[in-house]
């Protein structure tokens, strides 16, 4: 894999116990384009105007289409990657959310963004380590993010 982020944590499995309280910084943004939301929309048969429609929605309550809230959080998994990565492993999962809030709507042709913040780390049966992860998505221009969530990684020697 190609790090798109200079600034990406590599660390031993070992020097992950170690990870809690640190803040990952934030990943390069990313355009949201109608052609995302457009394959969005057929992979999840979610094709509710206000995202599908440019013309109607040019005149809904946003002025523009948005993109699906769990489009948004979807995103979640390219970026991590960009800010994170343990050596040294055999297995790494996704292995869920916890607390996920859509606080604000990311109109087509918005660029986000993720921050990240390991807020815990803590050994799991099978010799891994449960990581928790304070995920905030930022949009360019927007002072109220658009997803806040606490992601859950784990990873296994």
């Amino acid at each position: 894999m190609t790090d798109t982020n200079p600034a990406r944590t590599v660390v031993s499995f070992e020097d992950a116990r170690t990870m809690a309280g640190t803040d990952l910084g934030e990943t390069a943004w990313r355009e949201i384009t109608q052609e995302m939301i457009d394959t969005f929309a057929e992979a999840t048969d979610d094709h509710q105007w206000i995202h599908v429609d440019p013309e109607r929605a040019k005149d809904g309550p946003f002025g523009a289409p948005i993109a699906h809230g769990f489009l948004t959080l979807s995103l979640i998994i390219p970026f991590w990657g960009e800010l994170f990565d343990v050596t040294d492993v055999g297995t790494k999962l996704n292995y869920g959310l916890d607390k996920v809030r859509f606080t604000a709507p990311v109109k087509v042709g918005s660029k986000v963004r993720m921050r990240g913040t390991i807020s815990a780390v803590e050994e799991v049966k099978g010799g891994g380590l449960h990581l928790v992860v304070d995920a905030t998505f930022e949009v360019e221009g927007q002072e109220r993010p658009a997803v806040v969530a606490t992601f859950l990684a784990r990873f296994y020697p």
